[in-house]
């Protein structure tokens, strides 16, 4: 018999509940371990580690928030802005809100009829939801498929459709280390399988079955990409065994080609290769061997690298306009090599990639980063300033012999960035926590000030979520004071009646026109709580417009003097 979804929701459920990771990854082996069906093992590796669709598929669903707002509206007889949108905010969560709307509105209730669905079953609502393209037949089948399922089922199904976290604290190393303890293999070989074959169900059921030598790389499959830490995070005893690069501007993407075909790959691992004709067709004309390209997309133009804000405007169009081809031009800069002629070069040191990634630069042209050697930090120093000046993020430090870590956060490259700029913003809501923080409100949702704005009628509008930053003891006096000023409670989250004030840091400001704000913060976090303001100090939305319009309009430096304005040669 077929495993049941409510069977993985609930487990799911029971990971987002307990503590410690070795814990969480316990349970789920246990889960994988027990399953009879391959096809049963394929899809909950999947469901769980990827969402809905395999990533190598390339298949999505296209439902978006809007759309399962508007079919949970529907399914509760509530109205979709004055009822759902403000449970939106509170919660902070889609999925939350709809999982709570379902469980208590008597019309939700009434209208469901929980069956035992099948992973087997499941999948197939999930490609029936593929098939279609229009927002109403998508309503029409959400509205069905929730009709069988009970309110986690619904919660999780469309995390699962959203092709992202499932926001438990349990990320796709975690689903390898479970597969490597269900089937008795080292996290290596399974993490190393899931790499080369790009998708995590068929890694469990090589696992299952013995199998997993037989993995092998294919082109046209995205791989898992090789993450930065914060330097701040990592000690560095000896400056001279790292390696430094101009940390750009830009779009993270990998770059797959093969007779005379071209794919590019977001950081995401979705197929962006529409979006960038123009690289599309230098790859296309280039004559290269085969090869994987792990690198950067850049607007670039005047000898400068450009905002990352303008490239935002070429992002997710299926196809750009001769306006906006002419007016925002891209570039691809390759910074590393990770496939050459039939072998995967992932595994081989870093220099040895280096030195193979400029003979291909040097033959057919192909822009590359610049390297410096590192050896005090006056020259780190000044670096990042001439980073900086070019318009670019920081600097990235390389390890000297490290492989190239698919999917893991280490040691081997560290990030050296300042942030973009800082905001002073009052708590609007509080969101309970989970793990180690479980019982306390950890998660906030800051907003900025419109009292003076002709625009709005509120007096404050959010501008970004945050937590951490903060020691336990400020933790446990913000949940003091958030008990005096709370004057709404959604299940888990809390309505502040405004009074604490956070001084909010963040990479950079993005566009975002789906938020009332207008703009999105890039990793905004705690820099400190800043007891000594009201409510009337807040920054203002006009204070936001200001710093993006500064940062559209920095002075950059000139990059270099030709179209591949990065030189191949390691400069000494």
């Amino acid at each position: 018999m077929s495993a049941s979804f409510f069977e993985l929701c609930d487990t799911i459920q029971l990971i987002r509940k307990t503590r410690g990771t070795n814990a969480k990854i316990k349970l789920f082996a246990q889960y994988l371990s027990e399953l009879n069906s391959v096809e049963d093992l394929q899809l909950a590796a999947q469901f769980v580690g990827e969402g809905a669709f395999s990533v190598i598929s390339g298949k999505r669903a296209s439902v978006g928030s809007r759309t399962a707002g508007l079919a949970a509206s529907g399914f509760c007889e509530i109205d979709y802005d004055k009822v759902y949108k403000p449970c939106r905010t509170a919660t902070g969560s889609n999925s939350e809100t709809i999982e709570r709307l379902l469980q208590n509105i008597p019309e939700a209730i009434e209208k469901r009829e929980p069956v035992s669905l099948s992973l087997h079953e499941v999948n197939g609502l999930f490609h029936d939801l593929l098939d279609v393209s229009s927002r109403v037949d998508k309503i029409d089948l959400l509205q069905k498929m929730w009709r069988r399922m009970h309110p986690v089922e619904v919660k999780y199904s469309i995390r699962m459709l959203g092709q992202g976290s499932l926001r438990i604290g349990f990320e796709t190393k975690s689903v390898i280390a479970s597969i490597a303890k269900a089937f008795n293999y080292d996290k290596e070989s399974v993490r190393y399988a899931h790499m080369i074959t790009g998708s995590i169900g068929k890694t469990a059921v090589l696992a299952k079955e013995e199998r997993l030598s037989e993995a092998e790389f294919k082109l046209f499959h995205p791989l898992s990409f090789m993450l930065a830490s914060p330097i701040q995070s990592r000690a560095v005893e000896n400056l001279s065994d790292y390696i430094a690069e101009e940390k750009f501007d830009g779009m993270r993407a990998q770059v797959h080609y093969a007779d005379n075909n071209t794919e590019i790959y977001s950081r995401d691992l979705n197929e962006i290769t529409h979006s960038f004709p123009e690289i599309e067709y230098f790859f296309k004309n280039s004559s290269l061997p085969e090869v994987v390209l792990d690198g950067e997309i850049c607007v670039y133009y005047d000898e400068k690298i450009q905002p990352f804000q303008l490239l935002q405007k070429r992002m997710g169009l299926k196809k750009p306009s001769k306006k906006i081809l002419n007016e925002l031009p891209v570039l691809f800069i390759a910074y590393d090599l990770l496939y050459l002629s039939e072998t995967p070069t992932f595994e081989a040191p870093l220099e040895q990639r280096r030195e193979q990634l400029e003979i291909l630069s040097d033959k057919y042209k192909i822009p590359v980063s610049n390297q410096f050697e590192l050896n005090d930090n006056d020259i780190l120093d000044e670096l990042f300033d001439r980073a900086i000046a070019h318009g670019n993020e920081g600097l990235m430090l390389k390890k000297r012999g490290s492989s190239y870590e698919y999917g893991q956060r280490g040691k081997s490259w560290l990030k050296v960035k300042k942030p973009g700029g800082t905001l002073d913003t009052v708590m609007m809501y509080a969101h309970a926590g989970s793990g180690k923080r479980g019982g306390l409100y950890s998660d906030f949702t800051l907003g900025i000030s419109v009292k003076s704005d002709d625009r709005y009628e509120e007096e404050f509008i959010p501008i970004g979520k945050a937590y951490g930053g903060y020691t336990d003891e400020e933790l446990k006096r913000m949940n003091s004071e958030i008990k005096k000023l709370t004057v709404e409670r959604y299940g888990p989250t809390l309505g502040l009646m405004p009074g604490l004030m956070v001084e909010l840091e963040f990479d950079d400001i993005q566009l975002n026109k789906r938020t009332k704000a207008g703009y999105t913060l890039r990793l905004p976090r705690f820099k400190r709580i800043r007891w000594d303001l009201s409510p009337d100090d807040a920054d203002t939305l006009k204070d936001v417009e200001r710093l993006y319009k500064n940062r559209i309009e920095k002075e950059r430096l000139v990059q270099g003097n030709n179209p591949s304005f990065y030189f191949s040669k390691t400069e000494r």
